[in-house]
C-alpha cells in the first residue's frame, strides 16, 4: 500500500506541483481510505518526504560503490538522469522532476534532507578519481539540464539534445 500512495503523489506532483497533494486527493489516487493513508503518512510532508527518500534510494542503487573505477560515479550521474534520447520532461517516469518538485515544495526540512544528499554526492563526485573541476561541471551541466527540462526553459531537444548529451560524456574519460 506504502508504494501504491508514493506512486500516486509522484502522478500529482508531476501534473500540479505541490498543491495538488492535498490528503483526501491522494488517499482518492491511490485508491486507499484516508485511515489507511494516514496509517503510513501523517501529512502531507510525510508524503513528499516519502517520495523523496524513495527516489533517493532508486537513484542510490544505480551509482556505483565508492572505489569504482575512476570516473564511474560520475558516468553514472549522466546515465542515471539525462536520456540519450529526448524524451518530454513531464512523463510520469521523468524522476528528476519529480525529485526537483519535492525538494522544492516539501518546505525547509525536506529541502535540508536533499542538501544533505547533494552534500554527499558532490563529495562522491569530487572524489571520482578525475579532475573535480571537471566532473563538477558534468554535474552542474545534468543540474542545470534538469531544471531546463522541469520549468521548460528552452531545454535542448532533439539532434541538439543528443549532441549536448554527447559533448557532457566525451568530458568523462573511459566511457563512450
Amino acid at each position: 500500500m506504502r508504494d501504491r500512495i508514493l506512486d500516486a503523489v509522484e502522478r500529482m506532483l508531476v501534473a500540479g506541483g505541490a498543491d495538488a497533494v492535498r490528503l483526501d486527493a491522494v488517499a482518492a489516487e491511490a485508491g486507499v481510505s484516508k485511515g489507511g493513508l494516514l496509517h503510513h503518512f501523517g501529512s502531507k510532508r510525510a508524503l513528499i518526504e516519502g517520495v523523496l527518500g524513495r527516489l533517493v534510494d532508486r537513484f542510490e542503487a544505480v551509482l556505483p560503490p565508492p572505489g569504482s573505477p575512476p570516473g564511474a560515479f560520475t558516468r553514472a550521474w549522466l546515465e542515471a538522469t539525462i536520456p540519450v534520447d529526448d524524451v518530454p520532461a513531464r512523463d510520469r517516469f521523468d524522476q528528476v522532476s519529480v525529485a526537483l518538485l519535492a525538494g522544492m515544495s516539501g518546505g525547509p526540512e525536506v529541502l535540508g534532507a536533499l542538501r544533505r544528499c547533494y552534500e554527499l554526492w558532490q563529495r562522491r563526485i569530487a572524489d571520482d578519481g578525475l579532475d573535480p573541476a571537471t566532473t563538477t561541471l558534468v554535474r552542474l551541466a545534468v543540474d542545470g539540464w534538469w531544471l531546463a527540462r522541469l520549468l521548460d526553459l528552452a531545454p535542448p531537444r532533439d539532434d541538439l539534445h543528443r549532441e549536448v548529451r554527447a559533448r557532457l560524456s566525451e568530458l568523462i574519460p573511459g566511457g563512450d
